[in-house]
């Protein structure tokens, strides 16, 4: 039987046992509502705040600064669309970079269209977005800028502390989208000159539909839900209890592990570029050499297009990714290797592999061994 090799962590993660089992008492006997104020709604809210805390130790948050949301989307269009919408009187223009997620770009581009200007900084050919073209981006109107921790295809780590001191000497609120680098690296929201701060539970183990904006308390922020006052009225709508109770059990366990998860990480990643090295394929890693996440391995096999790789490797069991995007049935080139003006053979051919805690060393040897198949077969 063939067996399933699972490198798409950056997607997804499957739900750790220790998750659902903290979650499976808030689906069947405390149902509550948290607004109540009778003893159901009470003890829901009780278990609502220390969830709260959790999450917040992992990023060392003020856990009232802490909204929950519907995932790492609905946090980042919060604080974009949010966050200027509460300062237009002050400025209309904004700064993020060519290489941030559609929740971020598309959150930009539907303030462009209500009157807002937006300046998208380029990347160079590692994926980092220099320190520089932001400063010299920044006018006496700028209100807000959104650049993120790290990058979801190609794992470069982003000069966020150079970025967040020079906006906060300017008084600039400064957004930053760190869905991928939570749980896989320390986050601490005390050291980090960041006003918010994006993160997502089902990258880390936890469930899908559920996520948060850690909001500084003085953030000028204009909420775009309306009803209730959840949320302390940041965020109206009745909490998703069951899933917050798995996104602070996820947390707590990826705080625990935290180190391990880095060093296998970087083990798995040296090993299948070790692998690469002695079959003496050409091979590309794209990123930046030094400053990356762990988990991601985004790599480039020039005499593979990286369909035909993504589907050699599906046959043989092994999940993967591509940063592009599915058009019709064919691959459309990826929005974040177009901004590193990568070479068309290697963008075209660039695959990510990305670790999580279900995979073994030996499954990334495996992996990569069938990588090297692929290529030698399909020269030949």
């Amino acid at each position: 039987m063939r067996e399933s090799i699972y490198l798409d962590h950056a997607a997804t993660t499957p739900v750790h046992p220790r998750v659902v089992e903290a979650m499976y008492p808030y689906l069947t006997q405390v149902y509550g509502n948290p607004s109540s104020v009778h003893s159901f709604g009470r003890e829901s809210r009780q278990a609502l705040e220390k969830a709260r805390d959790q999450i917040a130790g992992l990023i060392e948050a003020n856990p009232q600064e802490l909204v929950f949301t519907s995932g790492g989307t609905e946090a980042d269009n919060m604080a974009i669309i949010g966050g200027a919408l509460a300062q237009r009187e002050r400025g209309r223009h904004i700064i993020t970079s060519s290489i941030e997620h559609h929740a971020v770009l598309h959150a930009c581009e539907y303030l462009e269209k209500n009157g807002f200007e937006v300046t998208y900084l380029p990347a160079d050919k590692t994926g980092m977005v220099r320190v520089e073209d932001l400063k010299h981006a920044v006018r006496s109107d700028t209100i807000l800028v959104s650049i993120m921790y790290g990058n979801n295809e190609v794992g470069t780590i982003q000069p966020i502390e150079e970025m967040g001191r020079f906006l906060q000497e300017r008084g600039i609120v400064f957004h930053t989208d760190a869905v991928q680098t939570l749980g896989v690296l320390p986050i601490s929201v005390k050291e980090l000159p960041v006003d918010m701060l994006s993160i997502s539970a089902h990258k880390i183990n936890g469930p899908k539909g559920v996520g948060a904006l850690y909001l500084g308390k003085k953030v000028p922020f204009t909420p775009h839900l309306h009803g209730g006052s959840q949320e302390r009225k940041r965020r109206a709508g009745t909490e998703n209890l069951a899933s917050i109770i798995g996104f602070a059990e996820a947390a707590s366990i990826a705080q625990e592990e935290m180190p391990e998860r880095i060093a296998k990480y970087q083990q798995m990643r040296q090993t299948m570029l070790s692998c690469f090295d002695e079959a003496g394929i050409p091979y590309q890693v794209n990123g930046h050499s030094e400053k990356y996440l762990p988990h991601i391995l985004n790599v480039s096999f020039p005499d593979v297009k990286t369909e035909t790789m993504l589907m050699n490797l599906d046959l043989e069991g092994i999940a993967a990714a591509s940063g592009s995007a599915c058009t019709s049935g064919s691959l459309e080139l990826s929005h974040v290797l177009k901004a590193m003006c990568l070479d068309e053979p290697v963008a075209q051919s660039a695959i990510r592999f990305s670790f999580g805690i279900t995979n073994t060393v030996e499954e990334a040897e495996r992996a990569a061994r069938k990588v090297v198949e692929i290529v030698h077969r399909l020269k030949r």
